[in-house]
């Protein structure tokens, strides 16, 4: 959980920008049109697309916007086709990288990522060469400030325990609560139910066990990272790495 924890506040802790917050937008897009494609138009039927419209709104995107997806989703309206892939890799140190990508074009996606790996000292994997290291689990941020009351780990924990959550790690500004992909609504809907407000809440990947680098290793794999997360086909990037904080702090500010 060490190395997915510490991406995960990395990225959370970034000011947002004009082209992030255009970055973010296109990914929502792509998952609300291949969750509309896969499970219908419906979010109430299709939990993909309900978390994907969820997300979307909290992100303050256009009504418009969420709907003209759906629709291209559903092939009511013209759109692209796009392709959902899984590219798997190893970063400086031997840490495993696994990177979802949403392409319209897979053969250009592979030559990129590829391109990606070796130019910032990885290498790219074959399928299945790190995928065994991860499991997916549900994931729920929900931020210390922003609460209409005081919530304390005590609080929330009486709580998520009660729905069937796995776990929590208390950040500096933040709690992180993880479940089972099966418990996750249920979690989520019991934190909502409080009038608790979450950040975000999302299925992600989760290293069974991770890699403890440090140095140029750990400065090169931030660059890896980052270079991943900026393509514009990459919807999300998983690590195993873990890296002293204080080391973290004196790299990433």
């Amino acid at each position: 959980m060490s190395g997915h924890s510490k991406w995960a506040t990395i990225k959370r802790k970034k000011a947002a920008t004009d082209s992030a917050r255009g970055r973010l937008f296109t990914r929502l897009i792509k998952e609300i049109t291949i969750a509309a494609r896969n499970g219908g138009a419906n979010p109430e039927g299709n939990p993909r697309l309900r978390l994907a419209v969820q997300t979307a709104k909290a992100a303050n995107m256009p009504a418009d916007n969420i709907k003209r997806a759906i629709q291209k989703g559903t092939g009511e309206l013209p759109g692209v086709s796009y392709e959902e892939v899984t590219y798997e890799g190893f970063g400086p140190g031997g840490v495993a990288i696994l990177v979802e990508v949403v392409t319209d074009n897979s053969n250009r996606a592979v030559s990129e990522m590829r391109h990606v790996f070796s130019r910032n000292h990885g290498n790219f994997g074959q399928t299945g060469s790190v995928a065994w290291m991860f499991h997916r689990k549900g994931t729920i941020v929900v931020p210390k400030a922003k609460q209409n009351m005081p919530l304390t780990e005590d609080d929330l924990l009486g709580i998520i325990l009660e729905a069937g959550a796995d776990d929590i790690l208390t950040e500096e500004d933040a709690y992180t609560v993880t479940t089972s992909p099966q418990s996750f609504e249920t979690v989520k809907k019991a934190v909502e139910d409080k009038g608790i407000t979450i950040e975000t809440a999302s299925l992600q990947m989760f290293p069974q066990n991770t890699i403890k680098i440090t140095g140029k290793e750990a400065e090169q794999t931030l660059k890896l990272m980052e270079a991943l997360e900026e393509h514009e086909d990459v919807q999300n990037v998983y690590s195993n790495f873990d890296i002293d904080e204080k080391e973290l702090a004196a790299l990433h500010g």
